[in-house]
């Protein structure tokens, strides 16, 4: 259940380069049949002291990247999550971005947006690459069995890990094989690639956190990956039987969208009793679900609140559930 990116988090201050940080630390929800994600050696990274030299120089020279990310801190985390991954793809030693959030029509109808194209240093191919953060909270019951992804929804109930794949699978990463996608691409690249366009490949990122519920674990959604981090939740008339479990020099820090990435550094941390009386108040009518993370000896680890009437809404399943037999994408 441990935040297991503290190690590589600690040494930086900045909340934004932590959050890049966190982003190439953790693990995509989705298992190896999907399209993979830009990798640390795809972005010239590989290397540990490289990259720390790297996270580094953005600590010490940080205004490109809080250029970058702009105004998207008091916006949504989906939006804030794409900046991160546009300076990422830009300033990174091995890729180079392309293009963003390029639309694609068909006469006047919208087909949908292709999230970044970038390319490596050293290959002359573009590369579509679809971008997701999730955090999916884990129901007892709910749509289909007990690994169903239908199971796994957003704290916001409108969304879940099944809808997110489906989507994927069937309009986010082909849009770019359409006719109308790769004529959008040609006349955004036309002076950047020189030549006709060969072919694209395509990846996918999908970091995020799956929240198993307190007292009733659930197996691993099918499609996820095995490495994919954890948390927990538990409905607020449960937090003081969860609250007598934990050592007594436990700590707590509420988290804030879009700092959901990143756990905070050490100071942010609170007596348990200053975090209860918050929650308290939050919940005192009903209330929106609410990050927190916990400080223990043990580590740190991720936990979500909910109101003892949550979910208000369940997404219904997509009708096609995501293929366990053909890829999702591909090149």
């Amino acid at each position: 259940m441990r935040d297991t990116a503290t190690s590589l988090l600690d040494r930086w201050h900045h909340p934004l380069v932590r959050d890049l940080a966190w982003l190439l630390a953790c693990p995509d929800l989705v298992d190896g049949s999907w399209p993979p994600r830009p990798g640390r050696d795809d972005l010239g990274l590989s290397d540990p002291a490289h990259l720390d030299a790297w996270l580094a120089d953005l600590e010490g020279n940080p205004a490109a990247l809080e250029a970058c990310v702009g105004d998207t801190l008091a916006g949504r985390m989906g939006l804030y999550h794409e900046r991160l991954w546009q300076f990422l793809l830009a300033h990174s030693p091995g890729t180079r971005l392309l293009a963003h959030n390029l639309r694609v029509h068909r006469e006047k109808q919208t087909l949908g947006e292709l999230d970044l194209l970038y390319c490596r240093d050293d290959r002359a191919i573009p590369i579509h690459l679809e971008v997701a953060i999730k955090f999916y909270l884990g129901l007892p019951e709910g749509p289909g069995e007990a690994a169903d992804p239908a199971r796994w929804i957003g704290p916001g109930g409108a969304d879940s890990l099944a809808c997110k794949l489906a989507h994927l699978r069937d309009h986010q990463l082909p849009l770019s094989s359409r006719a109308e996608a790769r004529e959008v691409i040609r006349e955004a690249l036309a002076d950047r690639l020189p030549g006709p366009l060969m072919t694209i490949t395509r990846r996918l990122a999908l970091p995020g956190v799956l929240f198993q519920p307190w007292r009733a674990p659930l197996p691993t959604p099918r499609g996820s990956a095995a490495t994919h981090w954890q948390g927990r939740w538990l409905r607020w008339s449960e937090w003081r039987d969860f609250r007598d479990g934990l050592p007594p020099s436990t700590r707590g820090a509420w988290l804030a969208r879009p700092h959901w990435l990143a756990l905070p550094r050490d100071p942010a941390f609170v007596a348990l009793r200053t975090l209860e009386a918050r929650l308290a108040q939050h919940f005192a009518d009903p209330g929106s679900p609410v990050q927190v993370a916990l400080a223990t000896p043990a580590g740190r680890q991720r936990l979500f609140i909910v109101d003892d009437d949550w979910p208000r809404q369940i997404p219904l399943p997509p009708r096609q559930p995501p293929s366990q037999t053909r890829s999702p994408g591909g090149s």
